[in-house]
C-alpha cells in the first residue's frame, strides 16, 4: 500500500513540474506581448513630447526681420522641416494591463512625470538665439532685437517684453551691459543695459510709441579727428542703419552737436525721423525692435563677409556721392581712342598746416603741371557741412597728401581714380597700408604709397642726425606708441625730393591711361 502511495506522489509530482513549467513559459508570452503594446502606444506620443507651434500662430515679423529677410532669398521648405500635427486623441494614451507581482499597473496620466520648466518653455515659444552678439574682449557687442522693446533714456536702460506667443512670459531673461560705440573700450562712454523682462506685466508704461525700430549708439569718443569721425561712426552706423532704408530712428548716446550738423545730409539719408539725444530723454519710448550698439569691421572700411553682410565699400563711396548729388562716378579716361579735346586730369593736394605739412608744396605743384595735371590745393574745413568740399573732391583724378586725418576725403572721389598717400619717415608704412593704404584698395581706387627718406624729414634739422628717432626708428616703435605719435606724426615735417617723388607723378597719369 506503501508503495502504490509513493508512486502515486511521484506522478502527481511530476505533472505539477509539467504544467508549472508551461504556466511559467504562458506567463513569460503575456508579459513580452504587454510590453510591446505599452511601448508602442509611448512612442505614439509621450506625455511630455515637444510639440512645433503650429504655423497658423507663428511670430509676426517685425520691421527688423523684414528688413533683413528682404535681403536674404527664402528657402524652400522641406519635408523634414514640417511641423508634424499631434491629433489631440494621440495625447495622452492609456496603458495596458502588466504583469509582475499581481499589481495593477494601468497607468493614467497623473502615474507620468510632470513636465519640466524646460519642456513647458519648448512648448510654449520657439527657440531664440540671444538678442546680443558677444565676439570677445575687441570686437563692439551688438544687439538685435524683434519684439516689444522699450527704451528709457536717462537711465540708459532697453528692456524687452516677453511677445505674446511666449504666453507673455519669459522663464529665462537674460541682461548685458553694451557700450554703444564701436571701439569696446572706449573710456567716457556710459554702458546700455539689454534686460530681457521675465513677464510682460512688468514692462514700464510707453510714454511715446514709434511704428519703427530704434538704432542706439554713441557718439564722442575719438570724433573730432575726420578720419574717427567716419572710421569709428559713420562707416559702423551705415552698416547698422542701411537695411532700414530710412525707416529707422537713431537715439544717440553722448551725443555731439556739431558732428550732427557736420553730417547732417548723410544722418538724414539714413534715417528720417528726429534724433533722440539719449541722456535728456526721460520718457519711456516703445519700439517695434531695435538695434544696441554698432560695430566695425576693419579700420576706414567694410569687409562683405561679415556681418552685416553684402556691404561693400563701393557701396558706401555710391551712398555718399548720392547723398551730395556728386556727378562723377569715374575719373576722366586718358586711353586711347578718347579724343583730343578731353580735358587734363585734376590733381588735388590735400594741405595741412599743423605737423606732416608738405613744406615745398608749390615744387610739388609745378612738378605735377609738367606731367600734365591740373593742380588745385585742398584745404578741408572742420566745422562745416561737408558736402560743399566733397564736391571738389569728386572733381579730382588724382587725391595726394601726407598721411593724415585729410586723406579721409578719398571716400569722394570717383571709383577708379588714383590716390596716393606720402608715408612719414620713422617706419610708418603698416600704419599707413592699415589707415589709408587697405581702405583704398576696397573702394576700388588706384593707390600708390610713397615712404618719405630720412633725408625729406624735418627731424633731421630739429633733432639732429644722432637722435634716436633719426637714427633708430624701430627703437622708437619698441618704446610705445606714445613715442612713435610725438615724433612721427606730431614733429615732422616733409620736404619731398622731386627727384625721386616725380616717378610717382608720372605712374599716377599711367593708371588714368588703364582701362
Amino acid at each position: 500500500m506503501g508503495g502504490e502511495h509513493g508512486k502515486l506522489m511521484k506522478s502527481l509530482k511530476g505533472a505539477a513540474h509539467k504544467y508549472l513549467g508551461v504556466g511559467f513559459l504562458l506567463g513569460f508570452f503575456l508579459v513580452l506581448l504587454t510590453y510591446f503594446t505599452v511601448s508602442e502606444q509611448f512612442a505614439i506620443a509621450a506625455p511630455n513630447a515637444i510639440r512645433k507651434t503650429s504655423p497658423g500662430h507663428l511670430p509676426s515679423p517685425t520691421p527688423i526681420t523684414l528688413a533683413v529677410q528682404e535681403k536674404r532669398p527664402q528657402l524652400p521648405i522641406t519635408e523634414e522641416q514640417q511641423a508634424p500635427v499631434v491629433h489631440e486623441e494621440e495625447k495622452h494614451p492609456a496603458a495596458g494591463a502588466g504583469a509582475g507581482a499581481g499589481e495593477d499597473q494601468t497607468e493614467t496620466e497623473e502615474d507620468h512625470e510632470p513636465p519640466t520648466e524646460e519642456d513647458v518653455r519648448e512648448e510654449s515659444a520657439p527657440a531664440k538665439k540671444p538678442a546680443c552678439d558677444i565676439q570677445g574682449p575687441w570686437a563692439s557687442d551688438v544687439c538685435g532685437i524683434d519684439g516689444d522693446v522699450r527704451i528709457h533714456g536717462s537711465a540708459h536702460s532697453v528692456v524687452v517684453s516677453p511677445p505674446i506667443e511666449a504666453g507673455g512670459s519669459n522663464p529665462n531673461p537674460q541682461e548685458w551691459r553694451i557700450l554703444p560705440y564701436s571701439r569696446k573700450h572706449m573710456a567716457g562712454m556710459k554702458e546700455v543695459t539689454v534686460r530681457e523682462l521675465a513677464s510682460a506685466a512688468d514692462a514700464p508704461a510707453c510714454a511715446v510709441r514709434s511704428t519703427v525700430p530704434a538704432l542706439v549708439f554713441a557718439m564722442g569718443g575719438l570724433t573730432g579727428n575726420y578720419w574717427h569721425d567716419f572710421s569709428d561712426i559713420m562707416i559702423p552706423l551705415y552698416l547698422q542703419a542701411r537695411r532700414f532704408d530710412g525707416e529707422v530712428q537713431l537715439v544717440v548716446e553722448n551725443i555731439q552737436p556739431w558732428y550732427v550738423g557736420k553730417y547732417r545730409h548723410i544722418l538724414k539719408r539714413l534715417s528720417r525721423y528726429d534724433i533722440v539725444d539719449m541722456d535728456k530723454d526721460d520718457k519711456v519710448r516703445c519700439f517695434p525692435g531695435a538695434v544696441v550698439g554698432i560695430r566695425m569691421h576693419k579700420e576706414f572700411s567694410i569687409d562683405p563677409a561679415r556681418e552685416p553682410t553684402g556691404h561693400s565699400m563701393p557701396e558706401f563711396t555710391k551712398f555718399l556721392r548720392e547723398t551730395f548729388s556728386l556727378p562723377r562716378d569715374a575719373p576722366v579716361s586718358l586711353s586711347q581712342g578718347a579724343g583730343d579735346d578731353q580735358r587734363k586730369p585734376r590733381m588735388m593736394i590735400i594741405s595741412r598746416r599743423h605737423p606732416r605739412k608738405l613744406m615745398n608744396v608749390e615744387d610739388v605743384v609745378r612738378a605735377a603741371e609738367r606731367v600734365g595735371f591740373e593742380v588745385v590745393i585742398g584745404d578741408p574745413p572742420f566745422n562745416v557741412d561737408v558736402g560743399d568740399f566733397a564736391k571738389e573732391v569728386n572733381r579730382a583724378d588724382v587725391l595726394m597728401g601726407v598721411h593724415g586725418a585729410g586723406l579721409t576725403n578719398s571716400v569722394f572721389l570717383p571709383t577708379g581714380a588714383v590716390f596716393i598717400q606720402v608715408v612719414p619717415y620713422g617706419k610708418m608704412e603698416h600704419i599707413g597700408k592699415v589707415d589709408f593704404g587697405d581702405p583704398a584698395e576696397d573702394m576700388r581706387l588706384k593707390y600708390i604709397a610713397y615712404s618719405a627718406g630720412v633725408e625729406e624729414s624735418s627731424l633731421v634739422d630739429t633733432l639732429g642726425r644722432d637722435h634716436p628717432a633719426v637714427r633708430d626708428p624701430e627703437s622708437v616703435h619698441r618704446s610705445g606708441w606714445g613715442k612713435v605719435a610725438e615724433y612721427y606724426l606730431g614733429t615732422q615735417d616733409i620736404r619731398l625730393d622731386l627727384a625721386r617723388f616725380e616717378p610717382v607723378l608720372r605712374r599716377a597719369m599711367d593708371l588714368l591711361k588703364e582701362d
